[in-house]
């Protein structure tokens, strides 16, 4: 990711952006696009057996939300077919971050050290708050994400 800081805190409101790459439909269902991420690559030291796919909800303002979305209807792709994938500009208010040292295992590299939880800045949060409502960014991911805070949680 360019231009990370470490100071990100919940609260915080990022413009987020990644220019959009061909990517390879691997398969769909009613619920998800899967592709081969174009991005980062396997982690061969890791404990998991990441096949360097990626799923995306076919419904992009559905429950299950994701920052990455394919340009075009995800419904009327087929396995095999290319697809631009990337992040239209969104403002999201940051929820959650999370460091980790070691960096996180997640079967893909680089392997991050420090996570987002994000959501648009115009979807309620639900009741009690959970960041599995949320999308994750890793600060030190392969895809070119672009952030700029746009407000600054001055309140810790």
């Amino acid at each position: 990711m360019q231009g990370s800081s470490p100071d990100y805190e919940v609260g915080d409101i990022l413009r987020v952006s990644c220019a959009p790459v061909p990517a390879r439909v691997t398969g769909v269902s009613r619920s998800y696009v899967s592709i081969e991420w174009p991005w980062g690559e396997v982690d061969p030291d890791s404990q998991y057996g990441w096949n360097g796919r990626f799923a995306l909800p076919v419904e992009p303002d559905g429950w299950e939300w994701s920052l990455f979305r394919t340009e075009g209807d995800p419904r009327g792709l087929e396995p095999d077919d290319t697809c631009l994938v990337g992040i239209p500009e969104t403002l999201v208010r940051v929820i959650d971050v999370g460091h980790y040292d070691p960096p996180m295992d997640t079967g893909r590299l680089p392997r991050p050290q420090t996570l987002l939880i994000v959501l648009p800045v115009d979807r309620p949060g639900v009741e009690g708050g959970s960041e599995d409502e949320g999308d994750t960014i890793e600060l030190d991911s392969a895809a070119p994400i672009v952030m700029e805070r746009v407000s600054h949680n001055r309140s810790g």
